[in-house]
């Protein structure tokens, strides 16, 4: 079974962590207080979206462009605080979209305490 990797859970977590922290972004959020993203679900959803589906990995689950793919998510930031804000590139369709949400219930919630079910390896 696989699961997200260790290079990609640790992109994730980081990007989290950037973005409730106020340090995202930078340069184009520097001194800018997005804090308003964290009461508009649809900015702070949109933001995640562009960062997932700008990010890529190689075959061996390595993340190949968390700069890049935060650069994309912290210009969705910036337009949306910044109405003047002008994104270059503009995005593209694939950038923003938003893909369907898994279910309401687990397919098989007890699929990560099984052996072999991290990435690494180790048992949890």
């Amino acid at each position: 079974m696989a699961g997200l990797g260790n290079s990609v859970s640790g992109a994730l977590r980081t990007f989290g962590f950037w973005l409730a922290n106020g340090t995202v972004g930078h340069p184009v959020l520097s001194g800018i207080d997005y804090s308003c993203i964290f009461r508009e679900p649809s900015a702070l959803e949109a933001a995640m979206a562009i960062y997932a589906n700008v990010l890529r990995i190689d075959e061996s689950g390595r993340v190949l462009n968390p700069r890049a793919a935060e650069r994309r998510a912290a210009q969705s930031i910036r337009a949306y605080v910044d109405r003047t804000y002008v994104v270059d590139p503009p995005f593209e369709s694939w950038e923003v979209a938003l893909h369907e949400p898994p279910g309401l219930s687990d397919i098989d919630a007890d699929a990560a305490t099984r052996p072999g079910s991290n990435p690494d390896g180790a048992r949890s």
